[in-house]
């Protein structure tokens, strides 16, 4: 654990001990993510077999560089060069810490089984696409992803380029620290449908945000601030 009065000397530990921790939450990330695969390619009567490969686990080296940047505002600066965050008192800069590093952790750990099973469907020749399963509470732009229905295949149609915010390359899609969603993937002859409160999203970004170029996740933000029955984070 990090202590506020041995900083140099207890945030290294601190990082290999989570980085050991992310590693083995990987592997059952992927694990799982593969029985998931699995299981809704049977449901849908796939023909024929299909071995699931598991993703790499996030490389020491991307572990450390998300502690490293959840951990940043603990070290003391001047105050003339110090942001609003860290010029607060210690106990408030660690608490924040430790909640950014958990959702770092939480999204290194859950891409790994997110990209399981984006890559089983770039390789298994059964598979047609994807579609992302975003929470109720979900955020503006994941709701917007999860309303296009199942037609992602690459990183750039699941909105790699869309947002700033969301960290990823080509390998990984798009989804940010603390995200909950799913990839669920489609198969050859298998019809897709979203979800209720999906075909919903879908439904209020058509009549408030398509037709602009450029503004349309502000505006479907707007609209889902004032018209979607699960409010956004922060909105509340």
């Amino acid at each position: 654990m990090i202590s506020q009065s041995r900083l140099q000397a207890t945030v290294p530990p601190w990082i290999d001990a989570v980085t050991e921790v992310v590693a083995r939450y990987s592997e059952t990330s992927a694990t799982l993510a593969a029985d998931f695969y699995d299981g809704e390619r049977e449901a849908a009567g796939v023909p024929g077999s299909f071995t699931v490969r598991l993703a790499d686990p996030p490389s020491d080296g991307q572990v450390d560089a998300s502690l490293r940047w959840a951990t940043k505002d603990l070290w003391p600066r001047d105050e003339a060069d110090a942001t609003v965050a860290q010029l607060e008192p210690l106990d408030v800069r660690l608490d924040a810490a430790l909640a950014k590093a958990d959702g770092a952790t939480q999204k290194l750990v859950a891409d790994v089984g997110r990209e399981t099973v984006r890559q089983a469907v770039k390789t298994d020749p059964q598979a047609v696409s994807y579609a992302r399963a975003a929470a109720l509470g979900a955020c503006s732009f994941c709701k917007l992803m999860a309303s296009r229905g199942s037609i992602y295949r690459t990183a750039e149609s699941a909105g790699r380029d869309a947002n700033d915010l969301f960290s990823g390359d080509a390998s990984v899609v798009k989804f940010h620290n603390n995200c909950h969603c799913t990839i669920v993937p489609t198969f050859k002859g298998q019809r897709f449908e979203l979800s209720p409160h999906a075909a919903e999203w879908d439904r209020i970004y058509r009549e408030y945000a398509q037709g602009h170029p450029g503004d349309q996740l502000r505006l479907f933000r707007r609209a889902l601030a004032e018209h979607d029955s699960n409010p956004l984070p922060g909105s509340i």
